[in-house]
């Protein structure tokens, strides 16, 4: 029992500082790959060339340095970033329907998640079959195409969807649930799909170029398991399960995942079985079908096993440990807290967000990018950084308030 309180309070205090850091700057900041949003690129007839774009945007992404101010790159909304940010609020109002009231009482924090779910409901992407979201940036994605700010992609509009749901779930708001559950006419209208034994794979977006993405179609899957949830339109279920059968027919016979089924694609890392672990998850919980229970063992087995080092560090490859990316040690917390396995976890979760917070936190409450062998990005991003580590610090804090409560 006190050492659950000892690690309550050492991350609350920690996490304050990132609360305030956030809340200061209203959510907005810059991101790893804004670097289009420059006025002075924007000024310079090289953004019409696609050779130009890469390297700009890789330069920014790269650099130790922050240019943004210097070539007037604003800070803004990102629309992942405030999903991640809203479900970080909606684990701080359960934490306050217990009693605890360390993050702000039940009635600051309704009224923090109806101001961050009408700010979500507004970034959405017009145009398209049903409510979709994309980044606050153009992006060059190598020479295959260039994604125009605002294209909805699907990974985009899985964070929102889950974020607007559990808003639902607190509130009420009749509207908030039916322009949410249009997403599934997004994925099913929009977005192409390639065949895979049995199965599909979604595409990553709506444009051609990145359509086999083990992680971004299993998102796909997850959106439709929501939408079955709420409509049981048995139809969104069935595609759902063919997006989940493709992506565990691709899972090795050691529990791991490639990134994608391009060429270019093929390295194996953290988060993203994170993603794709929780995303199986969510699907077998939303429509009852727990078939794919053996998959979601055996990668939870490799991820551990691979990604984690004994004293906390998080690796971002199976094979090596740099860069050491923010997002690693993030979603680990939020994937064992889907699977019910934080509990069992807890200990090496205790060690991994520890090291975190001691190696890669600012004293201004913001945590860094990457960490790497030689000079490491310790720029601030909203998106990337503050909004991960704020969700899953929420995590963390709720389900260490609950095993503390047990003991």
């Amino acid at each position: 029992m006190e050492e659950s309180k000892l690690k309550y309070n050492n991350v609350a205090s920690s996490f304050l500082k990132l609360k305030t850091y956030c809340e200061t700057e209203d959510f907005k900041g810059w991101d790893p790959y804004d670097g289009l949003n420059s006025k002075v690129f924007q000024a310079l007839p090289f953004k019409h060339w696609d050779l130009a774009r890469l390297a700009w945007i890789q330069g920014f992404k790269r650099s130790p340095i922050n240019f943004r101010k210097l070539l007037f790159v604003p800070k803004e909304h990102n629309a992942k970033g405030v999903a991640l940010f809203l479900l970080g609020y909606c684990r701080l109002y359960k934490l306050a329907l217990s009693g605890c009231n360390d993050f702000g009482t039940k009635e600051e924090l309704l009224k923090q998640i109806n101001k961050i779910t009408d700010l979500l409901l507004g970034l959405r992407s017009k145009g398209y079959s049903g409510s979709a979201w994309g980044y606050n940036f153009d992006w060059q994605a190598r020479r295959l195409f260039l994604f125009p700010k605002y294209t909805p992609t699907v990974v985009a509009t899985c964070f929102c969807v889950e974020a607007l749901l559990e808003s639902y779930e607190i509130t009420k708001n009749e509207t908030v649930l039916k322009e949410t559950l249009t997403a599934a006419d997004f994925v099913l209208n929009d977005l192409s799909r390639t065949p895979h034994g049995n199965g599909i794979i979604f595409s990553y977006s709506i444009m051609d170029g990145n359509n086999t993405v083990i992680n971004a179609s299993l998102l796909g899957a997850k959106i439709l398991s929501y939408s079955y949830k709420y409509t049981k339109i048995q139809m969104h279920a069935d595609v759902a399960k063919q997006a989940v059968v493709a992506a565990c027919d691709l899972q090795e016979e050691d529990g791991s995942w490639i990134y994608g089924l391009l060429s270019i694609q093929s390295w194996k890392d953290s988060f993203h079985t994170g993603f794709n672990l929780d995303a199986i998850e969510t699907y077998q919980q939303n429509t009852g079908d727990f078939t794919f229970q053996k998959y979601i063992d055996k990668g939870v087995t490799y991820y551990l096993e691979h990604f984690f080092e004994a004293n906390g560090e998080p690796k971002y490859y199976d094979n090596k440990t740099y860069p050491i990316d923010i997002h690693c040690p993030a979603q680990v917390i939020v994937t064992l807290s889907k699977l019910d396995l934080f509990k069992t976890n807890a200990s090496l979760l205790a060690k991994v967000l520890d090291w975190t917070i001691v190696n890669m936190q600012h004293k201004k409450g913001y945590f860094y990018y990457q960490l790497k062998k030689g000079m490491s990005s310790k720029i601030s991003y909203m998106r990337w950084s503050n909004a991960f580590m704020f969700n899953a610090m929420a995590h963390f804090l709720l389900e260490t308030k609950s095993l503390t409560n047990e003991s």
